[in-house]
């Protein structure tokens, strides 16, 4: 017979259902997180830079050699689910990833990547951080743009004194692992669901 087991995370459409929101809800079930989402795979950890949007990674045991992120395509959450509410602590915002096909590792990373990069901190946001956190904001604003590609100074020159959201992370601009904190998504949002979890960040 051979060995044609698969991988319980493997990428492809014949895992059963993709769960929408309202199946999810009906249901009430619980999502297990694919472990390199958790930070639970031992022999793979996502190096996932929300400034530049790179993906990678390393063997916690074997530090010396880079991995690429191979797995992006794998499904981020059993059973797959057409929608994830990813929130942080370091944050007010609220991002959606959404794939009617389940989503994958890739797009949760690049859909924050595009959330906080993309949109701007507005007046309003940024009039509420105390004068302390305002500049951290701005040099770290300053910090980001200089890091950025050469083209980038061309076509994407932020207008002065805009901010774009990763700005606001200031130093922990890091991926560090989703988790499940319904406490938190209580006190975030009002309500707890099986598809909302805390984006944990690290410097």
């Amino acid at each position: 017979m051979g060995d044609s087991t698969v991988g319980k995370w493997s990428a492809g459409v014949g895992y059963g259902p993709v769960l929408s929101q309202t199946d999810l809800y009906l249901l009430n079930t619980e999502l297990q997180l694919h472990p390199i989402m958790s930070g639970t795979n031992h022999g793979f950890h996502l190096m996932f830079n929300l400034v530049t949007g790179s993906t990678g990674g390393f063997n916690p045991n074997d530090r010396d050699r880079d991995i690429p992120f191979s797995a992006k395509d794998e499904p981020a959450t059993l059973p797959r689910v057409q929608d994830l509410i990813i929130i942080t602590e370091s944050s007010p915002w609220c991002t959606v990833v959404h794939n009617d096909r389940g989503v994958t590792m890739g797009d949760v990373c690049s859909t924050i990547w595009k959330e906080y990069t993309e949109n701007y901190v507005t007046d309003a946001e940024f009039n509420v951080l105390p004068p302390r956190l305002q500049e951290q904001v701005k040099r770290a604003a300053t910090h980001n743009n200089a890091s950025g590609a050469s083209w980038n100074m061309y076509y994407n020159t932020p207008a002065p004194n805009r901010y774009k959201r990763v700005d606001w992370l200031r130093d922990k601009y890091y991926f560090d692992g989703l988790s499940k904190k319904d406490n938190y998504s209580i006190q975030r949002l009002g309500f707890k669901a099986p598809n909302i979890f805390v984006l944990n960040l690290t410097s």
